[in-house]
């Protein structure tokens, strides 16, 4: 099997321990990644019967979008995505067939509600392909209140990027460092960062507790901390006088 496009799909991110294992680029999740040339990277990596199940999955949720009874065929794919796909893959695919079903809030929030915790990350990777709107923040707050480092990581995508208010977005950053979540995971994170002083004094605490408290601080907070400084006039700072320092 060909590897040329598998970081670009599904980046391994994952320790033994079910955390997140490494620093994991910006643009390398499903959810930062158009749709169709995710299923192409995908394809690219998928064994024949593993590429049949897909496109069957994906006609079928084409075929029968939204929700239809208990429970929509398209569902029971998702459910099926790890076996048939590898779990190195199964993210993508999920994201895949929740796309091709057009889910929109209501069919998501139920996957999520009643999906494994595999599941509820493709909600998560999902979101900015199919809400355009905040109507499916409530999903992100659910994951962020959780202790599951890959939730959290999955939730800070690109759409909570757009639609948390600055209060929510800030606590979590300090999720992320609370729970050893690589803030690479943070999306927009540089734009959403810039000269925010009150994650820079939140941070600013953060690193005084621990201290005081004879425990390391995580690089990350360095990082995010240095993102938090306002730019500086190329030009240097003009004092009163009209003088240039």
């Amino acid at each position: 099997m060909t590897q040329h496009h598998a970081t670009h799909a599904v980046p391994s991110t994952q320790g033994a321990d079910g955390t997140p294992g490494g620093r994991a680029p910006q643009g390398t999740t499903p959810a930062h990644i158009p749709p169709a040339d995710l299923r192409a990277a995908l394809t690219a990596e998928l064994g024949g019967a593993a590429r049949a199940w897909l496109d069957q999955a994906l006609d079928e949720a084409a075929a029968h979008p939204g929700s239809h009874g208990p429970i929509s065929v398209w569902e029971l794919r998702l459910a099926e995505a790890g076996r048939r796909c590898g779990p190195a893959h199964a993210d993508a695919a999920r994201v895949l067939v929740l796309h091709a079903a057009h889910a929109g809030p209501q069919a998501l929030t139920r996957v999520y509600t009643q999906g494994t915790a595999d599941e509820r990350r493709a909600v998560l990777h999902a979101l900015p392909h199919l809400v355009p709107g905040p109507d499916a923040l409530p999903l992100v707050e659910d994951a962020l209140r959780t202790n599951d480092t890959r939730l959290v990581a999955a939730a800070l995508g690109p759409y909570a990027a757009r639609h948390l208010d600055p209060h929510q977005w800030r606590h979590a950053v300090l999720k992320c460092l609370f729970t050893g979540v690589p803030v690479d995971h943070v999306a927009d994170l540089a734009r959403r960062a810039h000269a925010d002083a009150e994650l820079a004094r939140m941070l600013a605490d953060y690193a005084a507790e621990r201290t005081a408290a004879s425990r390391p601080v995580p690089e990350d907070l360095h990082r995010v901390l240095a993102l938090t400084e306002p730019a500086r006039s190329s030009h240097g700072t003009a004092d009163p006088h009209g003088k240039e320092s």
